[in-house]
């Protein structure tokens, strides 16, 4: 019989990068209401602060550093400072991310590198940090943020899309690496969510009309609509939770059916 209580947080210390608002900030909120305490980072003190009003707005106590997750000297002193002030970390969700959508052949390296810095050594150095302290705990639980663009591709999303897929691999590998030290590593796949990243895709345009990709994506997802932050904070919880402790090196997928539909048939 499944106790319901396995689904709890209480006594769990939460870091969710990049969390200041957005899906990181939901899922962090989230997690808050099932008893977690709360660590966030972001790139700016100002961001920081941002988080730190919104959160408080929600009556959760968290807590807020400054942090470049693509350094690896500074991901450290952050982790050093958690286990410090609030203590060793049993939940780390490597959320922090950017998408540069730029048609292949105009992208730069440099902008390509940047992508693949934030999206994927992020998480890498992240993990890594946390790693020990969780083995020496004999438990944790590491969730990355992954993308449908884990599986798919399209245009203008090369550097987002093998980030992306790197994540994967990556997630797979952990629970590899330390599945014996009683670590759970899993992602969750997004689909298209309605957050401040996605909005200019949402916008209306001068005569009325949705933006063509807007209606595009509506077609393509048998819910027939975007997602919402709030809709990724049930996966995340469970597999943040003990409820998932012979879940390990999965993607789950919420994406109101995208990787499941063909597409309707042209009329």
């Amino acid at each position: 019989m499944i106790d319901v209580n396995s689904f709890r947080l209480d006594g769990k210390i939460a870091l969710v990068t990049g969390a200041s608002y957005g899906i990181g900030f939901s899922i962090a909120s989230a997690f808050a209401r099932c008893g977690a305490t709360i660590v966030f980072n972001d790139i700016k003190q100002d961001l920081v602060n941002q988080g730190l009003e919104a959160y408080k707005k929600e009556n959760i106590k968290a807590h807020g550093y400054v942090c470049d997750v693509t350094d690896e000297d500074q991901v450290l002193e952050l982790v050093k400072k958690i286990e410090k002030d609030v203590g060793i970390i049993d939940i780390l969700v490597n959320n922090a991310g950017i998408i540069k959508r730029i048609p292949m052949i105009e992208m730069s390296a440099a902008d390509f590198r940047k992508v693949i810095d934030v999206d994927l050594n992020a998480p890498f150095i992240v993990s890594k940090a946390v790693l020990p302290s969780m083995i020496k705990k004999g438990h944790g639980k590491i969730i990355n943020i992954c993308s449908m663009m884990s599986e798919l591709g399209r245009e203008t999303v090369s550097a987002y899309a093998a980030a992306k897929g790197g994540l994967k691999m990556l997630t797979r590998n952990i629970c590899s690496e330390y599945g014996d030290k009683n670590i759970q590593c899993n992602g969750i796949g997004p689909g298209y969510i309605a957050t401040p990243q996605t909005a200019p895709l949402r916008e209306k345009q001068p005569d009325g009309s949705m933006h063509p990709f807007d209606s595009f994506i509506r077609a393509k997802t048998p819910a027939g609509r975007w997602g919402s932050p709030e809709d990724l904070q049930g996966p995340a919880i469970f597999l943040a939770s003990d409820a998932s402790n012979f879940v390990n090196g999965q993607i789950v997928y919420v994406d109101g059916g995208i990787l499941a539909y063909i597409g309707k048939q042209p009329q």
